[in-house]
């Protein structure tokens, strides 16, 4: 998936910013980690090769995909009481309800299992060129009721970068869970991801 996004970016005239949440946070610190992109927000990502932490909560979010080894190759949908643990835990039952409702859709298992089996995997989908000291600005996001990618996971994944010289930053979003993107606080997501494009010198055009 990283390659087709790295084709498409390719056509651009200059590099555009990679913003992605979850799986799609993993995926933009790979373009950045490869110089695809001139900078990257990663929104409570999912967990690139070299993170360790495995909470029980994300153990349990992520049990509907990996506690059947044949939807690795097939799509799985959440049913409700899944989606409010692993996305709407923060949320009251309705909004959680209302977004399973509108936006819950049957996802590939495989990157799920890619990035379960990372650090045991040689040339892992997951790993990420975290020394590159020569790439854009770079900010990861964690929630602190996140159950999907906790607090602790995405913290890890911070850490990682402490070799490279390049701007790296964290920022923490106090009791939110992992369906910030689209809750009832993705204002304060998008603010907070504006801000810190804009200090590191990538303002918005109008």
């Amino acid at each position: 998936m990283t390659y087709h996004f790295a084709a498409i970016i390719e056509q651009f005239s200059t590099p555009p910013v990679a913003i992605g949440h979850s799986f799609g946070g993993l995926i933009a610190q790979k373009l950045l980690g490869e110089n695809k992109v001139a900078a990257a927000v990663a929104i409570d990502p999912a967990p690139i090769k070299g993170v360790k932490p495995l909470p029980f909560a994300q153990l349990r979010s992520a049990f509907p995909v990996l506690g059947n080894p044949l939807n690795r190759g097939r799509a799985k949908a959440l049913t409700p009481k899944q989606f409010r643990y692993g996305f709407g835990n923060a949320l009251s039952e309705a909004e959680s309800e209302s977004l399973w409702e509108q936006w819950s859709i049957p996802s590939p298992g495989k990157p799920l299992f890619e990035a379960a089996t990372a650090n045991f995997t040689p040339n892992s989908p997951a790993e990420v060129n975290t020394a590159n000291a020569g790439r854009g600005p770079l900010l990861i996001t964690a929630g602190t009721a996140d159950h999907t990618v906790p607090h602790v996971s995405a913290k890890a994944a911070y850490k990682q970068y402490a070799k490279s010289a390049a701007v790296t930053n964290f920022h923490t979003f106090d009791g939110a869970g992992h369906s910030l993107t689209m809750d009832h606080r993705w204002r304060e997501v998008a603010d907070v991801t504006l801000s810190w494009l804009n200090a590191n010198g990538f303002a918005a055009q109008h």
